[in-house]
């Protein structure tokens, strides 16, 4: 038998659940998750290692007008991603499956000329009954090659997903070793992980406007310890008062839950030293938004 593999984008309007989807196939975190919108902002690659087969899952920005710099550049990471990969896997969501962001999908999967399948997550949010004349509207308005409907929350149809995912695969080379599962490098899920933290601890606009970068990551064996500089960038000062929060209680709880899930992730005890800086106008600067890695 020859071996099978290919590119799959993930791709869909914000919030549908790309992410959670991708931790599923996978078996482990490797892509951030919050109930607030817009929460991918870099690609990330996630591999499934499979009996004659390799999936890589390319998890992208939700696709939405853009309003910012920052904005343009998560949208442009898609639309990059759509180019490049063998197969699209677009996410819809049951409770919502007609927004706004669709009809601008769909056209991109009309120029890319890529297989795609349609994936309608969060079906245990609502009757099976509504799954029905979304999947009729969907064939209408594009030849997919498959409809699934998935509850990436529990894993229901995820099984059928790849199942129907291996049979559009092309004979092809392993590109990633057996026992790596991503592509991203160890400062960068560590930047990941303390802006999931943010994300979950704060309200309204703060978390869009703060970003995380890791200047130091140091391995200590002697004492099984992981020592870790981060720091978070917002664009304001009264952004940092509350970041930091009424005698520090904020920043101390998001590095609290940050270096437990750490602790969890790498096997070892983590020391993480988390500072505020403020960058102005960091979202809307392009030079500041290629130094923090956008």
């Amino acid at each position: 038998m020859k071996f099978l593999s290919g590119f799959i984008a993930l791709a869909g309007p914000p919030n549908v659940g790309k992410s959670t989807l991708l931790n599923r196939i996978l078996g482990r975190k490797v892509a951030i998750v919050t109930p607030k919108p817009q929460t991918t902002r870099n690609r990330v690659l996630g591999i499934l290692h499979g009996d004659g087969f390799q999936m890589v899952f390319v998890d992208t920005p939700g696709i939405h007008k853009p309003q910012t710099p920052l904005h343009k550049s998560m949208v442009s990471s898609a639309q990059a991603a759509f180019k490049e990969v063998d197969i699209m896997a677009v996410i819809i969501e049951m409770p919502r499956p007609d927004p706004p962001e669709l009809p601008m999908i769909l056209g991109h999967l009309k120029r890319s000329k890529r297989p795609s399948v349609l994936i309608i997550n969060k079906i245990d949010k609502g009757p099976k009954q509504n799954l029905l004349p979304i999947i009729d509207d969907m064939r209408i308005r594009h030849p997919f090659k498959s409809i699934i409907p998935v509850s990436a929350l529990n894993g229901e149809g995820v099984d059928r997903l790849l199942k129907e995912l291996t049979t559009l695969l092309r004979p092809g080379p392993a590109f990633f070793n057996p026992d790596t599962t991503t592509d991203q490098s160890e400062a960068f899920l560590v930047s990941e992980i303390i802006r999931e933290k943010i994300y979950l601890r704060t309200r309204q606009e703060l978390p869009y406007s703060a970003a995380v970068t890791v200047p130091h990551i140091e391995e200590i064996p002697e004492k099984k310890l992981l020592s870790i500089s981060a720091r978070i960038h917002v664009e304001t000062e009264s952004q940092k008062g509350i970041l930091i929060g009424k005698g520090g209680n904020m920043i101390k709880a998001i590095g609290r839950e940050a270096r437990k899930e750490l602790e969890d992730f790498f096997g070892l005890h983590v020391y993480l030293d988390l500072t505020v800086r403020v960058d102005k106008n960091w979202s809307r600067d392009p030079k500041a938004l290629r130094r923090l890695g956008y």
